[in-house]
């Protein structure tokens, strides 16, 4: 048995390994989206939001082959909530604001409204089919097809210097292998203490597997490429909702615990939080993010109380 000592030691190393890997991934993003001529903000939402996600849905996965799928819908509910309030907040108190010149209004926010209500009518009954995962899926080949199209209006390219996809793919990689040992010692923490499995999957793995997100919201933040950023938080949203639910739902019906309708309760309110903090000038403030991070607290005490 590994002594907590020893997990503490690994999630400090993994923590310093997410931190190097979300700042080559988040410089090789932007040359991408400056070579190929794509929006920084559809980088953030396709490929940087992909690439943060890979941990939520390696572990889903892994959930659901070693026969515990009531783990996969608590890692992305509390993914999505923690991207929400904690990223999103840390991210604008740290940085002084995050602003985006991108209409979320127009597709991304019914996109991310529609993707949530549509789960959480799925879970009602206390199941996730084949059929579900299925429909869930075909919403995000919609919404991606919809990004291709809008990207037909390309900004104008720019000629970049270096290599992209040496650093994109080690910045993945090291992300990956991050986040990977993170959630590990973060369980093997969580296992020590002995706090059970349902919360344990809604807050230290959920916590675990956002970090990527965390580390390259928070990265380009301070570097001021906040369409990169906040790109980052709605696309890996939309993707825990859509893909990581309906690629997993491929291995098998997931069991959704009725412990989970506080988590299901708490996702509407943080959704509804991001539209409200960024609806009217489409900017985050330092504020507005202290208020998120509030928000995050009070929903974290309340999983143990």
């Amino acid at each position: 048995m590994v002594p907590l000592v020893a997990w503490i030691l690994i999630f400090i190393i993994s923590l310093a390994v997410l931190v190097k890997g979300s700042d080559w991934f988040t410089e090789a993003a932007e040359k991408l989206s400056h070579k190929l001529g794509i929006s920084p903000f559809i980088i953030g939402v396709t490929v940087v939001s992909v690439g943060t996600s890979l941990p939520e849905l390696a572990s889903s996965i892994a959930a659901v082959l070693a026969g515990k799928s009531e783990i996969v819908i608590g890692n992305v509910l509390g993914s999505n909530i923690a991207n929400i309030l904690l990223v999103l907040g840390l991210g604008a108190v740290i940085a002084g604001k995050i602003s985006t010149k991108w209409e979320l209004r127009q597709v991304d926010f019914p996109v991310l409204f529609a993707a949530t209500f549509l789960l959480v009518l799925m879970c009602l009954d206390g199941a996730f089919t084949l059929f579900e995962a299925l429909f869930m899926l075909a919403g995000y080949a919609i919404y991606l097809n919809y990004l291709h199209n809008k990207n037909k209006k390309k900004v104008k390219k720019q000629k970049v210097t270096g290599p992209i996809w040496i650093p994109l793919l080690a910045g993945g990689v090291l992300i990956y292998v991050g986040a990977r040992f993170t959630v590990e010692s973060v369980i093997g923490i969580a296992s020590a203490t002995g706090i059970p499995n349902d919360i344990i999957a809604v807050s230290a793995v959920a916590l675990g597997t956002s970090l990527p997100e965390l580390f390259v919201t928070v990265t380009a933040a301070l570097k001021g490429k906040h369409d990169l950023a906040l790109g980052n938080i709605l696309g890996s949203n939309i993707f825990n909702l859509f893909a990581v639910m309906g690629i997993t739902g491929l291995f098998g019906t997931l069991l959704i615990p009725s412990t989970m309708l506080w988590s299901l309760a708490m996702l509407v309110i943080a959704t509804f939080m991001l539209y409200f903090v960024t609806s009217k000038d489409k900017t985050v403030t330092r504020w507005e993010g202290w208020l998120l991070l509030l928000l995050y607290a009070f929903f974290v005490v309340r999983l143990f109380v």
